[in-house]
């Protein structure tokens, strides 16, 4: 049997090395397609609800990007500590070049929609008189309202519901967190694909030597499709704690870059989701904003009254007291509507002073290593059975072309 099997070799001797090589290119590309289908497409294709695919993190983009934010808001970032850190003068001072340009402009229309002629008719002292007071306590007017989110920003500030709305917009962005999180691992889970296919190979180019029964080669693919997926997916997140072994440190792939992931995170997050602009707009537009409006109105019809002067009576008197109450309504929500333009202007320094990539780094350090493993894992760990499977079924699929080229 052993010299019948020497020959079997030596007679087809590129056939038989072949075999470890296709095995190992079958673990690398069920790697390769387990990661893509992990990502991608980002909407379904195919017929709904069985017939077509949508990538693992898009289809639960609700669920993954709750579970980062969690992770986020409990661990790493509180909103009333970035809030904190913003001097409601200084952005005062940042925002009243368009805030005074807004309010004159907004006060002129206004006034003019709900009194034609009134505003043309009034002596030219008084308008600039308005005007000049209106422009001088708008930024002022600002930095209170920003005193009084700062006492309670939880009130105001919905952070949870503005960063899974910006994910579920923007699902890419989703898929990059991870990808940018885990492109060194990815590319071990590949290479393991590789390397482990290969070693199974090698045990499969034996048996089909010896025994050349054709059900080992689809038998032999499909369990290099299922075990390298499984055991690749073990080393990238175990051991938890480094653990030594013959003289070797042994740790979970993902874990111990802990310190280098902190900073691409951090990055990421910083520069694509936690900026300014996205907390402006969320404060302004976002699921608490009506609680903000009546703060902003508040402020603002205190504002108008006080500046109006001894204007007033003669206003009140000429459009009566409703229009009255009616106009500084409007004039606070077309001010409430120019806001997130205007706070733009602020951005850069609310950015310095925030400094949310440095607090995201320092506090993903200081995390322990089951805290850690949830940035990642819930990537592989949503329907990662499937990804085995199919892993599985292309092994197999790519045996049994194996056995028709054997024989």
């Amino acid at each position: 049997m052993l010299e019948q099997a020497i020959a079997n070799f030596q007679a087809d001797m590129w056939l038989y090395i072949s075999i470890p090589f296709i095995s190992g290119a079958i673990g690398y590309v069920t790697k390769i397609v387990a990661i893509h289908m992990m990502f991608q497409p980002i909407e379904f294709v195919g017929i709904k609800p069985i017939f077509g695919w949508q990538g693992i993190v898009p289809r639960k983009a609700q669920k993954m990007a709750t579970i980062a934010i969690d992770l986020m808001t409990q661990q790493l970032i509180k909103p009333s500590e970035i809030f904190a850190r913003l001097d409601p003068r200084r952005i005062a001072k940042e925002i009243e070049a368009p805030m005074m340009a807004a309010a004159e402009a907004i006060v002129r229309d206004v006034a003019q929609e709900y009194q034609p002629g009134l505003w043309e008719g009034m002596p030219d002292f008084l308008r600039k008189r308005i005007i000049e007071r209106v422009r001088a306590e708008a930024p002022g007017s600002v930095a209170k309202v920003m005193s009084e989110v700062q006492k309670d920003v939880e009130k105001y500030f919905d952070i949870k519901h503005m960063a899974i709305s910006n994910l579920l917009k923007d699902k890419a962005l989703l898929n990059e967190i991870f990808l940018r999180v885990g492109h060194k691992e990815f590319k071990f889970f590949t290479h393991a694909g590789l390397a482990f296919g290969f070693g199974i190979g090698l045990i499969q180019m034996i048996f089909w030597v010896l025994f050349k029964q054709p059900w080992m080669l689809p038998a032999f693919g499909g369990f290099v499709g299922l075990f390298s997926d499984w055991i690749a997916l073990q080393m990238m997140f175990r051991p938890q704690q480094p653990i030594n072994f013959l003289g070797f440190k042994i740790q979970g792939v993902f874990l111990k870059r802990q310190q280098e992931v902190a900073a691409d995170y951090a990055a990421l997050i910083s520069e694509k989701l936690l900026t300014p602009r996205n907390m402006m707009e969320e404060l302004f537009r976002g699921n608490f904003s009506d609680r903000l409006t009546t703060l902003v109105h508040r402020n603002v019809k205190q504002m108008i009254d006080e500046q109006a002067g001894i204007a007033r009576p003669l206003v009140v008197y000429a459009i009566g007291s409703k229009r009255y109450m009616d106009m500084k309504h409007t004039i606070a929500n077309r001010i409430m509507e120019q806001m997130p333009e205007t706070m733009r202007s602020m951005e850069g320094y609310a950015e310095g002073a925030m400094d949310v990539r440095k607090t995201l780094v320092e506090r993903m350090q200081m995390l322990t290593s089951q805290q850690f493993e949830g940035m990642l894992r819930p990537a592989f760990k949503e329907d990662e059975w499937i990804l085995i499977i199919v892993g599985a079924i292309l092994g197999f699929l790519v045996g049994e072309m194996q056995v028709h080229l054997m024989l």
